[in-house]
């Protein structure tokens, strides 16, 4: 009996041990977060990943939402370029810079990869109102943090 007793202290030692460098788990009736990847200037792939983003995720409670703009992604919210109306959103005559500033209005974070804005001759200045430049700190805060998931558009 003695030797169970310590078995089961030791077990609760070490579970104690655990748990305490276990993520911290996400809040009662809280839901996980976004970080939306998207490499595309592709009209009609944006749009898709905008409304998944903020219809799906960021209206139904999903807390943070953030859209990583990269690659060719970074053209969509430069003000300069008109903004052509794909697909999905045709009959609402709604550009993917309109989706951009509407998910950014309901609190959803866009965020422009720096690296690709420079090599693109873009800077701050050129995107839709409301754009957050990204630097290593703000992306990984989201990418690497336990209760946001990934999704690549």
């Amino acid at each position: 009996m003695k030797r169970f007793t310590s078995l089961l202290a030791a077990a609760a030692i070490a579970l104690s041990a655990v748990s305490a460098t276990a993520p911290a788990a996400l809040a009662e009736g809280a839901k996980p977060g976004l970080f939306v990847n998207l490499t595309t200037d592709d009209t009609w792939s944006a749009a898709k990943a905008i409304m998944f983003a903020h219809q799906k995720a960021l209206k139904n409670g999903h807390e943070p939402v953030a859209i990583w703009l990269n690659v060719r992604a970074v053209y969509l919210a430069d003000k300069k370029r008109p903004s052509h109306i794909p697909g999905p959103m045709a009959d609402a005559g709604t550009s993917i810079q309109d989706m951009l500033t509407n998910f950014i209005a309901d609190g959803g974070q866009v965020i422009m990869c720096s690296a690709c804005s420079a090599a693109a001759g873009l800077t701050k200045a050129d995107y839709i109102d409301g754009v957050t430049m990204g630097t290593w700190p703000v992306v990984e805060g989201l990418l690497f943090d336990p209760d946001v998931k990934t999704l690549a558009w």
